[in-house]
């Protein structure tokens, strides 16, 4: 159990990492984009995600919204950028493969705590957690920093008549989505790099096998 501090450490971290990676794939705020003709986008403010497009809207365009209008994304929208239909695969990746490196943590560290003597089994599921965080962490990485770079380079998006978006805003930000994404990343690859530092304990009973 000394030799695990950090393995625990690890699996804090991927816990928290993972769940702020299905927070950032859920929410919309991706790209926060300003609008100057406000007819049917009242707020001029939209918000661009992964999912759907929303905003805020106080004529109804949409039957069952009253002030909300969001358009989900098909997958026969062609106009749609890659890096949107690249960060909806890339994080449903992140969360599989997060909870499965989460498992085999729980796993290993169930077996530290109970005194079971199959410690190569125990470093071996304490590699494979640390390279399903690690994993994870790159796979939220790419659609996080691919995303941020069309919003800090202004990006447009030919939306379909039916969204009610225009092709370009006046301006746009990072969303809520992305820090947290980028937290994420962060908290994914620390627990990942403490579960793969894991070194069998030697002892007298090891040296002897």
């Amino acid at each position: 159990v000394s030799t695990s501090h950090l393995q625990l450490a690890a699996f804090a971290l991927g816990t928290v990492g993972w769940i702020l990676c299905t927070v950032s794939m859920g929410i919309v705020e991706w790209r926060v984009w300003h609008v100057d003709n406000t007819t049917i986008i009242s707020s001029g403010i939209a918000w661009v995600g992964i999912w759907k497009v929303c905003f805020i809207s106080y004529l109804h365009v949409s039957p069952g919204y009253k002030e909300q209008f969001c358009h989900k994304f098909s997958g026969y929208d062609s106009s749609i950028p890659h890096e949107i239909y690249a960060a909806q695969g890339l994080l449903l990746i992140a969360m599989f493969t997060g909870l499965l490196g989460l498992t085999a943590t729980i796993f290993a560290l169930r077996n530290v705590c109970m005194g079971i003597a199959h410690k190569a089994l125990i470093t071996r599921f304490f590699l494979v957690g640390g390279f399903f965080y690690v994993f994870a962490g790159l796979c939220v990485l790419i659609p996080v920093s691919w995303n941020f770079y069309s919003v800090t380079h202004n990006q447009s998006i030919a939306f379909p008549p039916s969204y009610y978006m225009p092709s370009s805003p006046a301006a746009q930000e990072a969303g809520a989505a992305i820090p947290i994404g980028i937290v994420a990343v962060i908290l994914l690859l620390l627990s990942g790099t403490f579960s793969l530092s894991y070194r069998l304990p030697v002892t007298a009973d090891t040296i002897t096998k």
